[in-house]
């Protein structure tokens, strides 16, 4: 049986509930668009929102926050990494304005959805590109980590 590694399996719920959330930002976007013209469609945006995207990003912030905790107790130092301070700030704003977007959505103005995405985009640019733009903080040296727990599949 293979050995199922912890931390890469919430790492990966945690891209999956992200990409879910972020997706369907763009497809609430699209439809409250359409909300103008077409009265069927009328607070299906918001709804669509408030149900799989906001949860989404919930979701995916609280991974983020347990697979830090989980590198904290194996002896890493995450915070040592520039892009992490950056990423962090963007995700609890993303957060606010996903928050924020359904009322929003609702009384038709698009402007917290638009940021939220905006913000989606930059915290992924950052997911993706932070370690090599921004490197490690000035006087932080790799130190040895333990290694993570796994689970034995059964």
């Amino acid at each position: 049986m293979p050995n199922v590694n912890t931390y890469d399996l919430l790492k990966w719920l945690h891209l999956v509930a992200f990409a879910v959330a972020g997706g369907a930002a763009v497809v609430a976007l699209l439809l409250s668009g359409f909300e103008d013209t077409r009265e069927d469609l009328r607070g299906l945006a918001a709804t669509v929102w408030s149900k799989v995207v906001a949860w989404g990003f919930r979701l995916a912030f609280l991974l983020g926050v347990v697979l830090r905790v989980i590198k904290i107790q194996a002896g890493d130092h995450p915070f040592d990494h520039r892009y992490l301070h950056f990423k962090i700030t963007l995700a609890v704003l993303l957060l606010a304005f996903s928050e924020m977007a359904p009322r929003a959505l609702a009384r038709a103005k698009r402007g917290a959805a638009m940021l939220a995405l905006m913000l989606f985009l930059l915290t992924s640019f950052l997911g993706v590109a932070g370690k090599s733009l921004l490197g490690r903080t000035p006087g932080s040296q790799a130190r040895p980590v333990a290694p993570i727990p796994t689970l034995q599949a059964q």
